[in-house]
């Protein structure tokens, strides 16, 4: 969901890592992280169509996994569909299929590029 002021101006329906259930806690789980971030930068040129970075790992997910002894991953973003997969719309949402990521399809990314500017905090939660 986007939201202004509180009041939601756009939902959008989203796929997510493929293992969505639990917190992330290291790279490679195919998890989406769940936390407090920003959107920090953007990619026009993204292998996903377009994407917008999520600042994933911030100071608590660091820490937690210093703790673990793992590593965190990142390159965390919300993006469009791949290459070659365009057209299938918002059936990609029928199952979750990223590695981590919040994938939506191309006119989404075009449209949540339009609306939200570089340093957007965002809020992931289950």
């Amino acid at each position: 969901m986007l939201l202004k002021d509180g009041k939601i101006i756009k939902s959008y329906k989203i796929a997510l890592g493929r293992q969505p259930v639990g917190r992330k806690s290291c790279q490679g789980d195919m998890k989406t992280p769940e936390g407090m971030y920003v959107l920090d930068r953007r990619n026009e040129r993204s292998r996903f169509y377009k994407s917008l970075h999520i600042s994933y790992p911030n100071l608590a997910d660091v820490a937690a996994s210093r703790k673990r002894g793992v590593n965190t991953g990142g390159d965390i973003m919300i993006h469009g569909l791949p290459q070659g997969f365009e057209d299938l719309g918002d059936i990609h949402t029928a199952r979750n299929w990223t590695k981590g990521c919040i994938a939506v399809t191309n006119a989404e990314i075009d449209e949540i590029l339009s609306l939200v500017p570089n340093g957007t905090p965002i809020e992931i939660s289950p």
